[in-house]
């Protein structure tokens, strides 16, 4: 089985300030580093209404499709922002991810990864913010546990921030395990090791600025990996940040290609133990485009690798 990309041109559509660090040129040099890779690409569906209702409420739904203007962009919060085009691809966004995991459960595809944005580990229940609108990666996770009858489905963060957003999404949800490494301190200044959900579901590994791969990777192995064993999870969704590169502007871990290589390795490993090798991961952040496209180049490889 090959590795499925799924992406869509709808998600360069979504526009922010000049100068904001969420930008078009992202999915842009991104695309460019896996092209001629050994992937099956496909288009991103639009997701639904009862899809996203998977973990968030209506309302929230209505008033982010209300908010989105007809011309010009809308500042949501400080960060996070809506231009014409950018609900439909936020809705690009979570359909990728549901479809990614609909073509991994049939046999499809080894593992997939969805390139897309705006990123979703920072929208909690009723709230956009850190440029995300809705929770990719938690509504994919819920749709493998409602829809495809799943019992255990990791998601494991690497992304530079807090995952807070995935975190408040899966809080009561027994059935997942979130596991989040992040610098410590910064923006959004939750995930503490202290916070551990409500059935001791949540998994925080905050890491000191200016850790670099080897601190990393003792981490994973001390915390993450000890637990994804004994959780044996059918799935893991990966929450793919490639902003704790070392070259990254919005932090200061000090990671490089071969780390995010190291760790993707590390869980498809897990994966195939587990879950017959079943991995959907979904990008989430990273801002120096040099790093976030070496980075994704060297994620995506150990996926081809892991389903070859």
């Amino acid at each position: 089985m090959t590795t499925l990309l799924v992406t869509h041109d709808d998600c360069t559509r979504h526009l922010t300030p000049a100068g904001h660090p969420e930008r078009v040129a992202r999915l842009e040099h991104l695309m460019a580093a896996l092209e001629g890779k050994a992937l099956t690409r496909i288009e991103a569906p639009e997701a639904s209404d009862d899809d996203l209702c998977l973990v968030h409420p209506q309302a929230y739904v209505d008033r982010i499709r209300a908010a989105e203007p007809k011309g010009g962009i809308v500042a949501l919060d400080a960060d996070t922002h809506m231009s014409q085009g950018s609900f439909a691809a936020a809705l690009r966004a979570v359909g990728g991810a549901l479809t990614a995991v609909d073509m991994v459960m049939a046999g499809e595809a080894a593992n997939a990864f969805v390139a897309t944005r705006p990123p979703g580990h920072h929208a909690e229940t009723e709230t956009p913010m850190g440029f995300c609108l809705f929770g990719n990666a938690a509504i994919a996770a819920k749709h493998a546990l409602d829809r495809h009858g799943l019992s255990r489905v990791a998601v494991v963060d690497f992304d530079v921030h807090h995952g807070n957003g995935t975190q408040d999404l899966l809080w009561s949800e027994a059935r997942a395990l979130f596991v989040s490494s992040h610098q410590m301190p910064l923006w959004p200044g939750t995930g503490a090791a202290e916070e551990r959900g409500a059935h001791d579901n949540i998994i925080n590994v905050p890491l000191p600025p200016e850790t670099a791969g080897d601190g990393f990777r003792k981490a994973y192995e001390a915390q993450v990996f000890p637990a994804l064993e004994e959780f044996k999870p059918e799935l893991i969704i990966i929450s793919a940040g490639f902003d704790a590169h070392k070259a990254d502007p919005l932090a200061n871990l000090m990671l490089v290609e071969e780390d995010f290589a190291w760790v993707t390795r590390k869980l498809c490993e897990i994966a195939a133990r587990h879950g017959e090798g079943r991995v959907v991961s979904c990008l989430e952040g990273g801002y120096d485009l040099g790093g976030l496209s070496r980075g994704a180049a060297a994620h995506v490889d150990e996926l081809i690798r892991a389903g070859g």
